[in-house]
This record gives structure tokens, C-alpha cells and sequence, in this order.
């Protein structure tokens, strides 16, 4: 509920408090999780640190503190899809497909 005011009587609503739920190294990757929260009906802003800052480790991904815990669980689990097709495709490029591995019976 929206308080008033003591001075001027004017009615004060409560915005959200965004908390920092990820850091990433490059503003392509905060945009994708920025994405990727939106879409999943979760606020999200991203913030740089600066680097005067003594606690800067990159671009901030922020969401409301309501939010925190599944935006965690939203991230960790497109990091867990990612990893796994990236996997994927390395161990498919590691294989030696010539066209020579089913001889000429087929």
C-alpha cells in the first residue's frame, strides 16, 4: 500500500529494490540474460561497474530482490543448456567423418 508523504502529502509508492544476480564479462552476454529474465516475466536492468570501483567484475545483471532466487535458477539453467551443446559439438568436431568409416558395402 502507498504511504503519504509526513511534508508534503503526496502518496509514495515502494520501487522495487534490484539486486545484482549475475556479473558477466561482456555487455552481448548481459543483454542475452537481460533477455532471457524478461521473457520469463522477471525484471532485470543491467548496470556497469566502473572501474574505479574496487569490487568491479564486470556488467551487472540486477533484478528486484523478490525475484532473486529464480532468476538464479533461470540463468543457471540456459548456462546448463549451453554447456551442454557446447559439448556436443566439440566432440562432434573431434570425430574423423571421411566418408571412409563405412567402406563400400553401403
Amino acid at each position: 500500500m502507498a504511504k503519504r508523504h509526513p511534508k508534503t502529502q503526496k502518496l509514495q509508492t515502494k520501487l522495487p529494490e534490484f539486486v545484482v544476480v549475475t556479473f558477466t564479462e561482456d555487455m552481448d552476454q548481459a543483454k542475452n540474460y537481460e533477455t532471457l529474465l524478461k521473457s520469463n516475466d522477471i525484471p532485470a536492468n543491467i548496470r556497469e561497474e566502473s572501474e574505479e570501483s574496487e569490487d568491479a567484475k564486470g556488467i551487472a545483471v540486477m533484478v528486484p530482490e523478490d525475484f532473486l532466487d529464480e532468476a538464479h535458477v533461470i540463468i543457471e539453467s540456459q548456462d546448463a543448456y549451453d554447456d551442454f551443446y557446447d559439448l556436443a559439438l566439440e566432440e562432434e568436431d573431434e570425430g574423423d567423418f571421411d566418408g571412409d568409416v563405412f567402406g563400400d558395402d553401403f
